[in-house]
């Protein structure tokens, strides 16, 4: 059998093709997320976050990197 896509709306999944099952047949299935309608503006906000630069005044953090170390 093909892989059917599939909307989780309101606690039950709804394919978003017709599927040629018979009525009230049992089926079984692992969900995968192949994606959510916010993940573009989810995923530009994280961007946005991590492009910003922080000035913490100290020009080589990296030289510290071991001073905190046991």
């Amino acid at each position: 059998m093909k892989t059917i896509q599939a909307v989780f709306e309101n606690g039950v999944f709804r394919p978003t093709i017709p599927v040629e099952l018979p009525e009230n047949c049992q089926v079984e299935f692992e969900p995968r997320l192949v994606g959510r309608p916010d993940d573009a503006d989810h995923q530009e906000r994280v961007r946005e976050i991590l492009s910003r630069r922080f000035n913490s005044g100290q020009h080589d953090i990296a030289e510290r990197h071991n001073e905190h170390q046991p």
